[in-house]
């Protein structure tokens, strides 16, 4: 069973990247361990992604933009320090009147991008199957299926979760944190308006995040440690909105669960390289981010489009597009996007996570200062702008 290009995994990256590369002429199996009914139709999973307006511009490319049936403005947002009555806001430049981003829940980009993807000439979705065994060269790839198939192509793409069995069967190491908290997720309605405002507030051993959804409702996003979480899943719904809104120090109002409750445990992940010979990383595979930028599906997205983009600028200059010059180029310019931003999250998370007294005092001066340098302001809101 030979193959241009093989995907493993059929999450949001491996559906963008078949996707990206429509039209081309390669010959595309994308594998993945769901069944196909489960690709065709995503279970809602607590997940809101706020999404910039580089991957509103991607996924209206791929033809899953339009696809989304519903979808909420993010104008700005702040970050809350405990009680400190000092706020840090970020908001779009004065000229520009687009948003920050949008909300839109993950099963909903799911869904539009195996609508837009599925029928795709040239792409084969092989569902229901595990990966056994994979392997890569500059000769090419292969990979073993449960049921005893192999799959041969000249180019193996690894997006199968921060936890990619394909990357370790590679040989390819990450730099895995597993920080001992877990998120836990759930749509709530709210007396108070929102103002279409996100607000991060960072407690004393937790932190909560209201991401802004339609009129009086709001996803609550709260890191606890894993213990406590468990213990918030098992609240029956009147508990567990009370203790939601003490958390958030009733500053929306009383509050009422919206929606299912979702745990994910943390961890964040940095793979130590993101090519081989013959094989690439992207999603999650490549970079797990610490979900408090909401950057990490957008990182995924943007992944996927520099591969395709190298792949398809080197076929047409008439060089190997499976070849180590092109993935290289791929590497670099992903490393060089996501470092910047996977450092500057983890230090916020030690920072606003660190109970000590210095850090606390540490907290306040950025607050403080934040407050009163607007050019900092202005550049943090153009990243999450465009990231």
């Amino acid at each position: 069973m030979d193959h241009d290009i093989i995907i493993v995994g059929a999450g949001p990256a491996g559906l963008a990247l078949a996707r990206s590369l429509r039209g081309a002429g390669f010959d595309i199996a994308l594998i993945e361990r769901q069944p196909r009914e489960a690709l065709a139709d995503p279970a809602y999973d607590g997940r809101e992604i706020a999404l910039t307006h580089r991957s509103i511009r991607i996924l209206q490319m791929l033809g899953a933009w339009a696809r989304i049936p519903d979808m909420h403005p993010l104008a700005s947002a702040q970050v809350l320090n405990g009680g400190s009555p000092l706020a840090l806001g970020f908001a779009p430049r004065e000229r520009d009147d687009r948003p920050l981003g949008m909300l839109v829940s993950n099963h909903l980009i799911r869904r539009a991008l195996w609508d837009a993807a599925a029928d795709q000439p040239g792409l084969s979705v092989l569902a229901g199957r595990q990966v056994l065994g994979a392997s890569a060269g500059p000769q090419g790839c292969a990979v073993a299926l449960d049921g005893g198939d192999r799959l041969t192509g000249r180019l193996l793409v690894a997006a199968d979760s921060r936890f990619s069995a394909t990357r370790d069967q590679l040989g390819i190491g990450a730099a895995m944190h597993r920080l001992g908290k877990a998120m836990l997720v759930c749509r709530v309605a709210h007396e108070a308006p929102h103002g279409d405002t996100a607000t991060e507030w960072f407690e004393h051993g937790h932190t909560i995040a209201l991401l802004p959804l339609g009129p009086g409702q709001s996803s609550a996003v709260l890191t606890v440690g894993l213990d406590d979480a468990e213990r918030l899943r098992r609240l029956d719904d009147n508990a567990f909105a009370a203790e939601i809104a003490a958390r958030c120090r009733h500053r929306l109002g009383a509050m009422r669960v919206a929606s299912s409750r979702h745990v994910y445990p943390l961890v964040t992940s940095f793979s130590d390289r993101l090519t081989v010979p013959g094989a690439a990383l992207i999603g999650d595979a490549a970079v797990g981010m610490h979900p408090v930028t909401a950057h990490g599906f957008n990182l995924g997205l943007s992944g996927q489009a520099r591969l395709a983009r190298e792949i398809l600028l080197a076929r047409r200059r008439g060089e190997d597009w499976a070849g180590q010059a092109a993935l290289a180029r791929f590497e670099t310019a992903h490393r060089r996007a996501c470092r910047p931003i996977f450092e500057a999250t983890n230090a916020i998370v030690r920072l606003f996570t660190d109970e000590r007294p210095p850090a606390r005092l540490a907290r306040h001066a950025v607050l403080r200062a934040g407050r009163r340098v607007p050019l900092a302001r202005r550049a943090i809101s153009a990243m999450l702008m465009r990231a």
